[in-house]
């Protein structure tokens, strides 16, 4: 073998899906390689060409459209293009162009073909296209976790037992009894279209009826909950299981279409998921002292790693830890009222920042504040307040989210105000917006109610929503502070590493990732007036709104599903390897086709963020 093929021998073993070929397979493929060069802004396939090889990208970059000119992918060293025209009838299906000077190994058909029939992994790879393989990050398993996966309407055992509100207790107690269930939905009538107006369960009768002392010939509406959660049967039962957590409710209606399918409760998922990586959280609430809970931090990282390990995506994972720091939030402000006493006004406890977005992870500090009633007198109720902000603050720590360096917490008088001052800092914000000042209360615009007058925080979002519509100059002081932090590519998309004096030579993948994204999704987001907080439920806000260019939304969801399960997996390893987790990567840690599509990824950062500039002109810096 010339040293020209061994140079390209010990590329290919480099990158899917040669380096997973037999010995022989790969060294005959190396064997056949042309090699071919293209400059920059150069054709290298025309639409309805006859085709002759496979193209693998040696060094450069190149982009590939579709037949009416469309961006349909970017392409790096590593990545291959014109499988899908090979698999057909041997013609260019997406033309490509090189983007920057670019090296380009030719494999002949010939050879595409013998490695498609003879080697399965080959196979796979080449026909789920390569746009595929960056959505998912790698190749799907087979064997992931039904939690992720499975549809709620699979949990239900029997068709939902009902009763007509005006039945009486007594009655609904024999139905109950009669059927051995657990809980009856009651509906308007006995109609066959009946609307569902409530819930009756075990615990309802116990606390509502037997405890309060009522006449068993009550009518049954007087017990029933009617603030009802709902889930519809198409949805997963990672989400089902997520909505019993939040509000913390044991049963779940079913519905199809807005009708009754069924009902389901804590029970049935958690037999039907063995391992029940999120259980944790429905113990939060049978814990009763801090150090209680600071005795669940150590299963919650379990439950973290369980969850990547299973193969779960970001959004899951956001949405689960986001849902146990809200728990965390909300037991602890049960033991501070036990102790403290009832507040002397009422108020709402925020979460803001990733939390509020259902993006947090195992490695994050606290981002909180109080609304307070605007009967709230410094005088009378400071100490109260700030005795209850101390302790929730304090439980927080102990339980492993770190204070917040810049003081975003209750525990800072600041932001610890009444309503109607809250309404003034955003109205101050927004129409009068300086880039320092939104850049110190960015965070704010992410902000969801976790305790107590809840509706308040919704307040402040529509609030938010209506006012940012008629002040452009505050998206442009936004949009400033969203490229302020650029992705860390080189000229040569080669990966800009950091040295902080404790981790050489790596990326700060939140910081110059995750971070700048969310920033970005979030001007568009507020631009529109989308209710959404989390950033993926923004960007197809966005994308339906038509403010990108054609195929840029999908990109930057692409993107963000693979910078932030980089993220997750190097926090993931670190836990199991015994060590502290971080936003740390060192790219040399990662594969080769994560290092490959986390340049990608950053690439869609970089050119959204030159977007962002044109598009809101007063973020020209």
């Amino acid at each position: 073998m010339q040293i020209e093929q061994i140079e390209i021998l010990n590329f290919l073993k480099r990158y899917s899906p040669f380096k997973e070929l037999p010995d022989d397979l790969l060294h005959q493929t190396a064997m056949q390689v042309d090699i071919g060069y293209f400059k920059a802004g150069t054709p290298i396939l025309r639409f309805g060409e006859p085709l002759q090889a496979l193209h693998l990208v040696r060094s450069g970059a190149v982009e590939t459209y579709r037949r009416n000119g469309v961006l349909y992918n970017r392409l790096s060293e590593g990545g291959i293009f014109a499988e899908q025209g090979l698999l057909r009838d041997k013609t260019v299906i997406f033309p490509a162009t090189a983007l920057e000077d670019s090296l380009i190994y030719f494999i002949p058909a010939e050879c595409f073909e013998l490695l498609y029939k003879s080697d399965e992994v080959f196979a796979d790879y080449v026909e789920i296209g390569d746009t595929q393989r960056k959505k998912s990050g790698v190749l799907s398993d087979k064997n992931s976790n039904e939690l992720m996966s499975s549809e709620v309407r699979q949990l239900i055992g029997r068709a939902a037992v009902t009763l007509a509100a005006d039945a009486t207790v007594q009655q609904a107690a024999q139905l109950m009894q009669q059927e051995s269930v657990s809980s009856l939905l009651i509906v308007a009538d006995q109609s066959k279209d009946a609307a569902l107006v409530g819930i009756v369960t075990d615990r309802d009768l116990r606390n509502r009826l037997i405890a309060a002392g009522l006449d068993y010939q009550q009518k049954v509406a007087v017990v029933m909950t009617t603030e009802l959660v709902c889930i519809e049967q198409h949805q997963f039962v990672f989400e089902a299981m997520l909505l019993m957590l939040r509000h913390n409710v044991h049963h779940l209606p079913v519905l199809e279409e807005g009708k009754v399918l069924g009902i389901i409760s804590i029970a049935d998922v958690i037999r039907y998921e063995s391992q029940n990586s999120l259980y944790i959280v429905s113990s939060i609430f049978r814990q009763q002292t801090v150090a209680e809970l600071q005795s669940l931090s150590t299963e919650l990282a379990s439950c973290f790693v369980r969850m990547v390990n299973e193969d779960a995506n970001s959004r899951m994972i956001g949405a689960a830890m986001a849902v146990t720091g809200r728990s965390f939030k909300q037991r602890l402000l049960e033991l501070a009222e036990q102790q403290l006493g009832p507040p002397p006004v009422p108020y709402c406890f925020l979460a803001l920042g990733s939390m509020a977005r259902d993006e947090q992870l195992i490695v994050t500090d606290q981002d909180n504040a109080l609304v307070l009633h605007n009967d709230y007198d410094p005088l009378l109720h400071q100490d109260y307040f700030a005795a209850l902000a101390q302790f929730v603050c304090d439980g927080l720590a102990a339980c492993g989210y770190s204070y917040c360096s810049g003081d975003i917490m209750a525990t800072n008088s600041q932001w610890r105000q009444p309503l109607r001052v809250w309404q003034q800092y955003f109205t101050d914000w927004i129409e009068k917006p300086d880039a320092q000042r939104l850049l110190n209360s960015g965070i704010f615009f992410d902000l969801e109610g976790v305790w107590g007058q809840v509706r308040w925080a919704d307040q402040l979002n529509q609030q938010i929503r209506r006012q940012v519509k008629a002040n452009p100059d505050f998206l442009a002081c936004m949009a400033r502070n969203a490229i302020s932090r650029t992705p860390p590519l080189g000229f040569f998309k080669d990966f800009v590493l950091e040295n902080d004096g404790q981790q050489n030579n790596s990326l700060d993948i939140k910081r110059r990732g995750t971070a700048p994204l969310a920033d970005l999704v979030r001007v568009h987001a507020l631009s529109i007036g989308c209710t959404a907080t989390n950033t993926y439920e923004r960007l197809l806000a966005v994308k339906a709104a038509g403010i990108l260019p054609k195929g840029r939304a999908d990109d930057l969801l692409d993107a963000l599903e693979v910078i932030a399960m980089v993220r997750i997996r190097q926090q993931a390893k670190s836990l199991q390897a015994g060590r502290a987790a971080d936003n740390k990567v060192k790219p040399e840690e990662l594969s080769a086709f994560e290092r490959k599509t986390l340049k990608e990824a950053f690439q869609i950062l970089s050119y959204a963020q030159k977007f962002l500039k044109f598009r809101y002109p007063g973020g020209r810096q």
